[in-house]
């Protein structure tokens, strides 16, 4: 049996890199109307995360794309630089382009991910490491990494900041869809960094 045959990706393992991929593709671009319809759409449970999916689907259903696009752009894009810089290598050293961004290509490297020949980010952005992680939870770049793979990489790449650019997300002047996202975001980050707290070491 192979190494990719041995990790069973799991219906729970499927969510949480649905849940990566979708937060990745809202912080990548302003959502379009079948994005918002597709968000208005989601339902959650009485937990923290289901109520802030409740949430977020709410104002997905009062939103217009031209009003998000407005939004998403005050925030990351604006005149000059957005309100918020969602970059790993920021948040980490107060700098863009800084040493974590050259440890995270390392790791892609490691890991056989490579930056998407369209995108000009640098890829410590939050949208690009949301994806990643999605990708490697289910093997979509390659096979699916085991809990100790996706660990390290959330403890080194994801977990030291994510929680804090979501907390910023959600109290943005400029945020209104995108609280909901940055509640939804930050939730999702504890209950993922418990996990792997709670996991083997």
């Amino acid at each position: 049996m192979s190494a990719a045959e041995d990790i069973r990706v799991t219906e729970e393992d499927r969510l949480r890199a649905d849940l990566y991929n979708f937060l990745g593709l809202l912080l990548a671009v302003p959502p379009n109307a079948d994005t918002l319809a597709m968000t208005a759409g989601l339902t959650g449970d009485d937990t923290p995360l289901g109520v802030a999916i409740n949430a977020l689907a709410k104002i997905a259903k009062l939103s217009k794309p031209a009003a998000v696009e407005s939004e998403f752009n005050k925030l990351f894009i604006g005149l000059g630089r957005g309100e918020l810089l969602p970059y790993a290598s920021y948040y980490l050293t107060g700098f863009l382009n800084e040493k974590p961004l050259a440890k995270l290509r390392q790791d892609m490297a490691a890991r056989g991910l490579t930056r998407a020949e369209n995108v000009y980010e640098p890829e410590d952005n939050i949208a690009s490491l949301m994806e990643m992680m999605g990708a490697m939870i289910v093997g979509r770049f390659g096979q699916a990494r085991d809990v100790a793979d996706q660990k390290a990489f959330f403890n080194t790449h994801i977990g030291p900041w994510a929680g804090h650019f979501f907390t910023d997300l959600e109290a943005a002047k400029n945020s209104v869809l995108y609280a909901a996202v940055g509640q939804v975001g930050r939730v999702f980050m504890e209950i993922e960094a418990e996990g792997f707290r709670m996991s083997a070491e």
